[in-house]
Formats: structure tokens, sequence, C-alpha cells
């Protein structure tokens, strides 16, 4: 059965032009796949994968940040309303996900050591693996070296700095387990 997001999707002539330019761009651009309105594939869009039928909300930005940064994209999986996909190194989101809007998924921390002006440090970075069937709500954040299982739901806003086990549901700051899915 169809969400009831999808089932409102257009895919007008609009989106079939947004969907021909971003094909052209990325590694990979599946079947069926629904860029809205300015939509960003920043820096090396070649790095970005995008599996069949994922639908990518207005305002989103997908950051492969170097030529080494890979992005994957599984199937049937939506990002939400100005969310941001920054990777250094590697971030994958599993099949069948629900990215919320405003969620800020970033492979990377900078550095701040003493001695070194802020602006001239480097950054640290670790992969992000969300396994399939996730639902990540509005707002939260994913930070670097995070694996979600399958299954799991991160709440609002939470902040997610260490791994979460596969149907458990994690939330505050930093996210806690505060249940599990039956």
């Amino acid at each position: 059965m169809a969400s009831q997001f999808r089932k409102h999707l257009k895919f007008g002539w609009r989106n079939r032009l947004r969907l021909l330019k971003q094909n052209r761009r990325l590694g990979h651009c599946g079947e069926q796949v629904f860029f809205d309105d300015n939509v960003k594939l920043l820096r090396f869009p070649q790095n970005i994968y995008v599996d069949d039928r994922v639908a990518i909300k207005e305002g989103t930005r997908i950051c492969a940040c170097n030529k080494f940064a890979t992005i994957h994209v599984g199937r049937n999986t939506t990002v939400g309303f100005h969310t941001f996909i920054y990777a250094s190194e590697k971030i994958e989101i599993g099949d069948d996900c629900l990215i919320a809007a405003f969620v800020y998924i970033v492979d990377s921390n900078h550095l701040a050591k003493r001695g070194i002006n802020i602006n001239q440090q480097g950054n640290e970075t670790a992969p992000i693996k969300i396994g399939r069937d996730v639902w990540v709500g509005t707002g939260a954040k994913i930070l670097a070296g995070v694996t979600i299982g399958e299954g799991a739901i991160v709440a609002a806003g939470a902040i997610v700095n260490r791994d979460v086990e596969p149907y458990q549901i994690v939330g505050g700051i930093p996210a806690k387990l505060i249940g599990e899915r039956t």
C-alpha cells in the first residue's frame, strides 16, 4: 500500500525536467525518483547514489564534500523538507526509510585543539549507516560514526551520537533509549 505522502506526489513536467538534469549528474539515479523544487546536490554529485522510488523534498541539500565521499539513499525512502546530508567519508541510508523535515546528517566533526586557530583545523570523519525501515523525526541530528539499526525510530529533535540497536526508539539530547517498536 502506498503511503498518503506518495499518493500525493505530482510527477508533472517540472519534476521530469529536474529528474533529467539530476540523472546526468548523479552516480546513479533510479526509476521514479521525485526531486522537489530547490533540491541541491553539491560538490561531487557523481558520488551520490539514489535508488528507485526515492522522494527528495524541497530545500534539501545533499553534499558529497570531497571526491572520495559517497552517499547512498535506498529505495522507497523519503527525505523531508530542508534536510541536510553532508558526507566527508560515507553515508548510507537504507530502503524504506522516512527522514523527516529539517534533519541534519553529517559524518564529520571539526577538530578543536588548543594553540591552533579553529579556522585552520581540519575534520575527523566516521561513516554513518542508517538501516532499512528507519524513521528519523523532525529536527533530529545524526552525528559521525553512528549506525542506526533496522526498524529504529529517532524522535524529533534528538541528537544521536551513539549507535542505535534495531527496533529501538531513541530521543533526547544526547539520544537515549525511550522504548522499542512492538
